[in-house]
């Protein structure tokens, strides 16, 4: 049996919260019940709350499919999907064809296998798909990609095992519909883009735009009213400081490493909304005596 590893994602992904973890955790409860992550992405909040052990149970959600058969691949069978990445090089006429598959003619753990193998080997780990839902992510120059991580594969395996993490493929609202409180919901959602050439939601199908970006809004007060704590990531807008106006909104610098272009990569600033009122300055609260 290999060494355990430490627990991280499986994943790179776009829009992972790796260097915007302390942040986040330090916004979320020390205990939790249940913890209600609809856009699971690549799990790096999931995964961290595990480690530490902050939660009893999880529900983990996401509109792509192939994310989500990844999950339940690893948590019902890692030993076949570590199997099949065995079989892997990183070699480009094999990369094209693995790309080529259709996820539905696959099982379980190769589609899991594809969509790691696709991951690790394609350019700057990007998960981008056409119109026609299809992955289309030329082959990626790296020096020596590991294609199977053995270890990090079965402590994560564990985590979601752990967690007895319930896996759907559901719309955020009814991802969170059984929340209560005691209970957690963090949310990660394609971000308002910044501009009109950045507007990235590439990796599902279905887009998510203003509307859906203003029902997300409506769902964090409606689990405000619910008693349930919740945490929300997204871009720094007008239309995001117009829709969360009111909460506790924190800005946040992060790395972001995932472009296609160099230049489009550095630090930039972030939202975190809290689904509470902010508290009042000292300042402020003089004015209201």
């Amino acid at each position: 049996m290999p060494p355990r590893a430490p627990l991280r994602p499986v994943l790179k992904w776009a829009g992972g919260k790796t260097s915007s973890l302390p942040e986040i955790l330090a916004a979320l409860p020390g205990k939790i019940d249940t913890y209600y992550e609809p856009f699971v992405g690549g799990g790096a909040v999931f995964f961290a709350l595990a480690s530490e052990g902050r939660f009893e149970r999880a529900v983990l959600g996401d509109g792509n499919s192939e994310l989500v058969d990844l999950y339940r691949a690893l948590k019902k069978d890692v030993g076949a999907v570590i199997a099949l990445l065995r079989r892997y090089r990183y070699d480009s006429d094999q990369y094209y064809e693995v790309r080529a598959q259709r996820p539905e003619d696959l099982d379980l753990p190769e589609r899991a296998a594809r969509t790691i193998y696709l991951n690790k080997t394609g350019f700057n780990g990007l998960y981008r798909v056409n119109a026609q839902g299809l992955f289309n992510v030329p082959f990626g120059r790296h020096a020596n990609p590991t294609i199977c991580d053995e270890p990090l594969l079965r402590t994560v395996a564990s985590a979601l095992r752990s967690a007895r993490a319930k896996l759907e493929v559901a719309d955020f609202a009814r991802t969170v519909r059984d929340a209560k409180p005691g209970d957690a919901v963090y949310l990660d959602p394609p971000y308002a883009p910044v501009s009109a050439t950045a507007n990235f939601t590439a990796y599902r199908g279905g887009g998510f735009g203003e509307e859906e970006q203003e029902r997300l809004a409506k769902l964090l007060g409606e689990l405000s009213r619910r008693k349930v704590h919740a945490v929300l990531s997204n871009s720094d807008t007008e239309l995001t400081r117009r829709l969360y106006t009111g909460w506790d909104i924190r800005e946040v610098e992060v790395a972001r490493r995932i472009n296609s272009r160099g230049t489009g990569r550095g630090a930039v600033t972030e939202l975190l909304v809290v689904n509470r009122r902010p508290r009042k300055t000292a300042r402020a609260r003089a004015r209201t005596r």
